[in-house]
């Protein structure tokens, strides 16, 4: 016989013969990393300081505001000790309680930053204005 027709094989073996073998080691290994991915998530999030990005954008703002009420704390008590009656509205500011201090330099205009409109960081400018020129 020169010539020989190939075997038939049927579509079960063949099946059969494409699946990967994978060894039973495998499984519990898969496992491992899985139970780790967890774990470090955790251990980072809880314990290592990890934040999300939502927790990052809301802290860095929150810096940005005190440094911008730091900057403008000082300008605003060279504005109110460079107008007119500078004793007298010290004296007035000292009799104010001191939980409304910073609303009467708001109202005094010298928590405004010069040539700036409204600022959203107005009132907590003027509290460290206030601070600031009259210690408790």
């Amino acid at each position: 016989m020169l010539f020989q027709l190939p075997r038939l094989v049927s579509f079960q073996s063949f099946q059969e013969a494409r699946v990967m073998k994978i060894p039973v080691e495998t499984k519990p290994a898969l496992w491992g990393a899985v139970g780790g991915a967890i774990a470090s998530a955790i251990i980072g999030f809880s314990w290592g300081g990890w934040v999300t990005g939502g927790t990052a954008e809301a802290d860095a703002t929150q810096r940005a505001n005190a440094a911008v009420v730091a900057a403008l704390a000082p300008v605003c008590v060279e504005r109110f000790q460079s107008s007119a009656d500078v004793a007298a509205n010290l004296a007035a500011l000292k009799k104010v309680d001191s939980w409304s201090q910073g609303e009467f330099i708001e109202k005094g205009g010298w928590a405004m930053a010069p040539g700036s409109k409204a600022l959203d960081q107005q009132s907590a400018v003027a509290k460290a204005c206030a601070s600031l020129l009259a210690p408790a």
